[in-house]
């Protein structure tokens, strides 16, 4: 490609852009252009005016860029502006061009400082400029200022990460030389998006308002913080100069001469200065074009393969036949049937490698969500004693005791019991909130018909809303009925004969030690995320838990052990997420008021998502880390104990048992799908108006389970019922993992 054709790169992308804004999607094409990011007055506008050499950008206080500005510059031998929203009309005042920003700027936002991810695009014809194309950002900032929401900071945050995470976006981060350049936000979130530096060129500002006996001359010598494409500093207007209408082209000149005779900058004034700074972004703004240009190319021509081939399928089609639109609305209903089902088996070849998705999700719920709700209400051992011994001499009254009575027994337990109604409903809420939020990622696909969707979720949502009360209803049932008959034949049940036995094998296991601690609950990667930024800041670890201590590695190689935590007296602790931080954090801290980690009395671990957070708190459970407990004036939210109490233990198997039981049941066994509300009596099913579900021959229960829960009272459960021994469903119920410790 010849020096005409390069230099007709930067328009071509320019019109690109234009045609995507007027039809509001990007085609999912991935354009190079230049983003430009930076705090709060750090200078942005002035760089961007100075390129210009006009004042056109709007001023104040607070937010003001509240919209992306797609400036285009284009050299001319003529000056105006154009907005693509007002095609035709060319403005030859820049004092108008900045009333128009402000005003389509409020059209969108409103005029509460508001901001909005649609672009505003200016192209600016001038003598003075290069052929140039940027996008100007809304400054990052963490206060609301009037109106603004108390999240503004997270909104901003996400407006940036839109444009900075494409890998054809390159990094203008604009950086004050009068602040902390370790604090920079610009190169904060340019290090996180590009951390090999690759895509980041360093701009410094105000170099002129430095402390006196300070410079920076080793990050623009690229020494310290380097990045691959280097440092350029300038030198802006002041507000003084601003408010004095000090002429940019004077400013040009007071730059020049400041970097000539600045005696840390004269060996580097000739890559220094905002002329030099254009240059260099017209350069390497072509380069990244010329070098993004085959892949480009590429999918443009594999989507038009793909728009060509679906056109052909069109040639032939009436709109206007019935029998197709029949065909099409089963089609479309049956595909969504699968996809529903595929996403709760976990099987289909659309696998999504990012997150947990539909029957995982549900399998996370059961096994580490609901266990995490069950400990948040564990009772207190001092109160449990407590309540035993009232309950002991309120049955005994006015007479002396000698044996505990069975009755005080009875009344403990059916009040620990009792509790387990609100987290299993809880859990039953949360597994009918992922089925809802399946069908909604399944119905994606019907986004061109938005009536068929909207049906096709309510039809759906209902039935399912249906069997959630249901369950529920089956849910307290179990419940209820533990709570009227506690089988001290139970194999579970341990009894005062084999307490001594248990609490014996208890200690020689503790005598072993070592055999104990090197079980490993969990592998992963965590960040630690209280180190200073001096220290390096916050840096990811491989970590391994076990049942007695919680080690960090290098890397997965497990090579190089940085630090090992004993997990005595630690609990956990959540940590509120900063509106600049995108990762989630959970903190560990020692009870006794002691450092945990060096000189830090809490250890702070950050994940990239809740997800993660909850399923590593589930895994601390299971090595015995609690949660803190969070004393309110009505109740305690959390339990406070080191280790998990037995009795809670087989209340938690019992109960994710009954869960899975009925849950498996209802939606899977049911030979009513979600998609088929007829009954199908050929398949031998028989219903039972009490549970309001049908029950199989081949799926049914076993007289051992109905002795041992002492159903046998229940017309369903009663002799010569028509279920069979040795079923699949009560090995189902009966194989469950043991979840006690």
């Amino acid at each position: 490609m010849g020096n005409r054709g390069m230099e007709e790169l930067i328009p071509l992308v320019n019109q690109l852009q234009d045609a995507f804004s007027a039809i509001g999607q990007n085609a999912n094409l991935d354009l190079p252009q230049i983003a430009v990011v930076g705090g709060q007055s750090a200078g942005k506008s002035s760089v961007l005016e100075n390129f210009v050499g006009r004042d056109f950008l709007p001023r104040g206080s607070g937010i003001v860029t509240r919209r992306p500005l797609v400036l285009q510059l284009v050299t001319s031998p003529t000056e105006y502006g154009e907005f693509l929203h007002c095609k035709g009309k060319k403005f030859t005042d820049f004092e108008e061009i900045r009333m128009e920003i402000e005003a389509e700027t409020d059209r969108v936002t409103g005029t509460n400082k508001g901001i909005s991810p649609v672009p505003i695009n200016l192209r600016v014809y001038s003598p003075n400029v290069l052929n140039l194309t940027l996008v100007d950002l809304p400054g990052m900032t963490k206060v609301p200022v009037g109106d603004q929401p108390v999240d503004i900071e997270f909104q901003i945050r996400e407006m940036l990460m839109q444009f900075v995470t494409k890998e054809n976006c390159l990094i203008l981060a604009v950086s004050p030389a009068n602040s902390d350049l370790a604090n920079s936000d610009a190169l904060k979130i340019a290090k996180e998006v590009d951390p090999q530096g690759q895509r980041t060129i360093g701009v410094i500002t105000k170099l002129d308002l430095m402390d006196e006996g300070t410079d920076a001359r080793d990050v623009l010598e690229n020494k310290l913080l380097p990045l691959r494409r280097g440092y350029i500093g300038v030198v802006n207007r002041s507000q003084k100069d601003i408010d004095g209408k000090k002429d940019i082209q004077a400013a040009l000149a007071a730059e020049r001469k400041f970097f000539l005779s600045h005696p840390s900058y004269r060996h580097l004034a000739e890559r220094m200065g905002t002329p030099y700074l254009q240059k260099a972004l017209n350069q390497q703004l072509t380069n990244h074009i010329r070098d993004t240009l085959p892949g480009l190319r590429n999918k443009l021509q594999s989507q038009l393969l793909s728009i060509e081939k679906e056109v052909d399928e069109y040639k032939n089609f009436r709109p206007d036949d019935p029998a197709r639109k029949t065909k099409a609305l089963l089609q479309m209903v049956q595909q969504f049937a699968v996809d529903f089902e595929k996403r709760i088996e976990g099987s289909g070849d659309q696998i999504d490698t990012y997150e947990l998705s539909g029957g995982a999700r549900i399998n996370r719920i059961f096994h580490e969500r609901f266990p995490f709700e069950l400990v948040k209400m564990e009772f207190d051992e001092k109160e449990l004693r407590r309540e035993i011994s009232y309950a002991i001499k309120n049955i005994h009254g006015i007479r002396t005791g000698l044996f505990t009575p069975d009755l005080a027994f009875e009344a403990i337990v059916k009040k620990q019991v009792q509790k387990i109604k609100e987290p299993s409903l809880k859990c039953v809420d949360m597994v009918v909130n992922e089925l809802t939020s399946t069908i909604r990622k399944c119905s994606e696909k019907l986004s061109q018909y938005p009536h068929l969707r909207e049906e096709m979720e309510r039809i759906v949502t209902t039935y399912i809303r249906e069997r959630e009360g249901r369950t529920k209803e089956q849910v307290m049932l179990l419940i209820d009925i533990e709570l009227a008959y506690m089988n001290t034949n139970h194999e579970d049940f341990i009894g005062f004969a084999n307490a001594q036995q248990r609490s014996n094998q208890m200690s020689k296991k503790k005598a072993s030690g070592n055999q104990v601690s090197a079980n490993v609950i969990r592998k992963g990667w965590l960040t630690i995320n209280n180190i200073g930024i001096m220290k390096g800041g916050a840096k990811e670890y491989w970590f391994v838990l076990t049942a007695e201590n919680l080690s960090w590695y290098k890397d997965d190689e497990e090579k190089e052990k940085k630090y090992m935590l004993p997990l005595d007296n630690l609990k956990l602790r959540d940590i509120e997420k900063g509106f600049m931080s995108s990762k989630h954090i959970f903190a560990l801290f020692n009870t006794e008021q002691r450092n945990v980690y060096k000189d830090y009395r809490q250890l702070e671990l950050a994940c990239e998502t809740q997800e993660e957070v909850d399923s590593w708190k589930a895994s601390f459970l299971r090595a015995g880390v609690y949660p803190e407990r969070v004393m309110d004036k009505d109740k305690v939210s959390l339990a406070n104990k080191s280790r998990r109490p037995l009795m809670l233990s087989l209340l938690t198997f019992l109960t994710i048992s009954f869960i899975f039981l009925f849950f498996f049941f209802f939606f899977f066994l049911s030979p009513v799908g979600p998609m088929s509300p007829e009954l199908d009596v050929s398949r031998g099913s028989t219903f039972y108006p009490h549970l309001s579900c049908h029950f199989y021959p081949q799926y049914g229960l076993s007289p051992s389970l109905v002795r041992a829960f002492n159903l046998g009272s229940l017309p369903l459960f009663s002799p010569g019922s028509d279920v069979l021994p040795n079923s699949p469903l009560t090995c189902f119920l009966f194989c469950m993992p043991d979840t006690r410790h």
